[in-house]
């Protein structure tokens, strides 16, 4: 695959690391907002579709080593599983860190949890992040397979194959 013209080169200087960026605050506000892990984490990992397309096979492999995303899928899958049992004896994914707080009528709340850098949503907030980590690692390894199955006899024609033959 060839890389695109000027334009679609240019395009994606701009725009695609706002995808890294858009996806991010998906992941990070999950809690609060439509979106979440999965979500944020589909957004970003179209950041990798967009760069194969822009800059073609051979760059592109240059700039990105797969074991990175398999170490993104793996963390990501072991984080949630360790933020899940951190909440054993109570249950399976118990929210461990919210912390109760009294409001001013006497009612209860969840407030802020540690010095509130954590919000009270608690452990789903770390949730979401491990499920993006997954996702992002899951979905790039994914388009990047998929590329390399279409590629299956370069040695053949000598070269990228492609739209491009």
């Amino acid at each position: 695959m060839r890389p695109m013209s000027l334009i679609v080169v240019t395009l994606n200087k701009v725009f695609a690391w706002f995808m890294i960026l858009f996806g991010s605050l998906v992941i990070m506000n999950g809690h609060n907002t439509p979106g979440g892990g999965f979500q944020g984490g589909a957004v970003v990992a179209t950041f990798v579709c967009f760069m194969l397309v822009a800059y073609g096979g051979k760059k592109f492999f240059t700039w990105v080593h797969t074991p990175i995303y398999s170490g993104l899928e793996t963390f990501g899958l072991l984080a949630f599983f360790v933020f899940a049992c951190l909440g054993f004896p109570n249950s399976f994914t118990y929210n461990f860190l919210a912390v109760p707080a009294i409001t001013s009528t006497g009612g209860l709340i969840m407030g802020e949890v540690w010095g509130g850098w954590l919000p009270s949503c608690g452990t789903i907030s770390l949730m979401n992040i491990a499920v993006g980590f997954e996702v992002v690692g899951a979905l790039s390894l994914a388009v990047i397979e998929m590329y390399e199955g279409t590629h299956i006899d370069d040695a053949h024609f000598g070269g990228e194959c492609g739209h491009d033959r």
